[in-house]
């Protein structure tokens, strides 16, 4: 396999990106048919950070964060680091160095399937990460890898460029090509579920407003009053 650092990518626009931000994971999930979902095991470093923006792909080998270094360089404002490594690791790969590193350049947050340390600091910089690990365990900066190529992280594929969003539900991939369709999407949902909830408040049951009784009909359940 060859290493490459791909310096110029494509990106979603602006707006649609932070329209997708504020509608968050769990409604971008939805609209998008319950596709393009992290992991579970993703989670953030403290629970107020949220994350949208451009994908910026890292390949590393397990235990080395010399292309984290090299990726840094290609970021743009409000890009997101998105960190996959060629075999399982729970290496502290990214610290609070790196992040003032970020910070410096306006990269937005990071999401990476390996560990990250120096959590304390991090998090007083109101950097937002999410990580399979918290490690203490150093890298090297020798293995070659590659940045801005597509990836596998936490069981989803990642393209550069595509739309990164992270809050307390975890991390959501939207490809770029139908990120202003899947905001539209959200917005829509959002509209449908504000409904459902002042509904849901006057006191209607959940399983007349969504007809559900045939369901449970047509799964022969039955209601039994005990005597």
């Amino acid at each position: 396999m060859s290493h490459r650092i791909v310096r110029k990518i494509s990106r979603a626009d602006a707006e649609v990106i932070r329209a997708l931000g504020e509608q968050g994971v769990a409604t971008i999930h939805e609209a998008q048919g319950r596709a393009g979902l992290m992991r579970p095991y993703m989670r953030p470093i403290y629970p107020t950070a949220r994350v949208a923006g451009s994908a910026v792909t890292v390949l590393c080998p397990a235990g080395d964060n010399l292309m984290i270094h090299a990726a840094i360089e290609v970021c743009e404002p409000g890009d997101v680091l998105v960190v996959a490594t060629a075999l399982d690791s729970t290496h502290g790969m990214f610290g609070e160095l790196m992040a003032t590193s970020c910070r410096a350049r306006e990269v937005t947050g990071l999401v990476i399937d390996a560990g990250v340390r120096d959590v304390t600091d991090i998090t007083a910089m109101n950097f937002p990460v999410w990580s399979k690990a918290i490690s203490a365990d150093g890298t090297m900066k020798s293995g070659a890898g590659s940045v801005n190529v597509e990836i596998v992280c936490a069981g989803a594929v990642v393209r550069p460029g595509d739309v990164i969003v992270g809050d307390r539900d975890g991390v959501v991939i939207v490809k770029r090509e139908t990120a202003s369709e899947i905001a539209r999407l959200g917005a829509a949902r959002i509209s449908r579920e504000e409904n459902s909830r002042e509904h849901l408040r006057a006191g209607e049951l959940s399983l007349d407003f969504y007809g559900l009784r045939p369901k449970l009909a047509e799964l022969g359940i039955e209601y039994v009053d005990e005597e």
